[in-house]
C-alpha cells in the first residue's frame, strides 16, 4: 500500500460523491436510534449543501496510489448554520465568536482503517480549523452506534457535549481556551 494525503480543491469535491455516500450508508448500518433519518442523507444533501453554507472549505482525500480510500472534510461556518430545519446543533449562545469550525465528515474505506489514515486525515483537517484566529469553538458530530468513531475522537482531545435528536447524535466539541489550560 502506498498512502498519500491530498488537499482538493472545492471544484473537485466530487472525486468524495461515492465516498460520501458509502459513509451514509455505514452510519445507517450502525445507527439504533432512527436509522430511517439516514435514507435521504448523501452526497447531494449533505456535502453540497454544508459546504454552500460554509464560509471556509477543507477537503483532503487519502489515496492508495491513484485510489481515493478515506476523506475528511472541514469547514468554517457562522455559528447560525448549525441551527436549521433538521437540528439545533449546540446552544448558540455558548459559542462566543461568530464563526465555528467543524470536522463534518470523516470516512476511511473498510479494509484501509487501522492502517494509521485515520489520524493522519484528522491532524490535517484540525491543523486546518486551528489556523483561523477568530474561531475558539470545534465541533464533531457522530451518529448514533459509531462508538468507534466516538472513541477516536475522544482520544483526540474532543469531549462529549450533548446528544441530539434524542440520542440520534452526540456532539463532541474542543475548544481553543480549555485547550490552552490544559496544555
Amino acid at each position: 500500500m502506498n498512502f498519500t494525503y491530498v488537499v482538493i480543491p472545492d471544484e473537485k469535491v466530487e472525486l468524495c460523491r461515492d465516498l460520501c455516500n458509502e459513509l451514509m450508508s455505514f452510519q445507517k448500518s450502525k445507527a439504533y436510534i432512527k436509522p430511517d433519518l439516514f435514507d435521504n442523507m448523501n452526497f447531494e444533501t449533505r456535502m453540497i449543501p454544508s459546504m454552500k453554507n460554509a464560509t471556509y472549505n477543507h477537503i483532503v482525500v487519502a489515496k492508495d496510489d491513484d485510489k481515493i480510500v478515506g476523506y475528511a472534510y472541514s469547514n468554517i461556518s457562522p455559528k447560525e448554520a448549525y441551527s436549521n430545519e433538521f437540528a439545533t446543533f449546540f446552544n448558540l449562545s455558548s459559542v462566543s465568536r461568530k464563526n465555528v469550525g467543524c470536522l463534518s465528515q470523516f470516512y476511511i474505506k473498510e479494509g484501509y482503517r487501522q492502517y494509521g489514515i485515520g489520524s493522519i486525515l484528522f491532524n490535517m483537517s484540525m491543523k486546518w480549523l486551528k489556523q483561523f484566529d477568530d474561531v475558539e469553538d470545534f465541533f464533531i458530530f457522530v451518529s448514533n452506534g459509531n462508538q468507534n468513531a466516538l472513541e477516536f475522537y475522544k482520544r483526540k482531545g474532543f469531549s462529549i457535549s450533548h446528544d441530539i435528536l434524542d440520542g440520534f447524535i452526540t456532539v463532541l466539541r474542543n475548544n481553543k481556551q480549555s485547550e490552552n489550560i490544559h496544555s
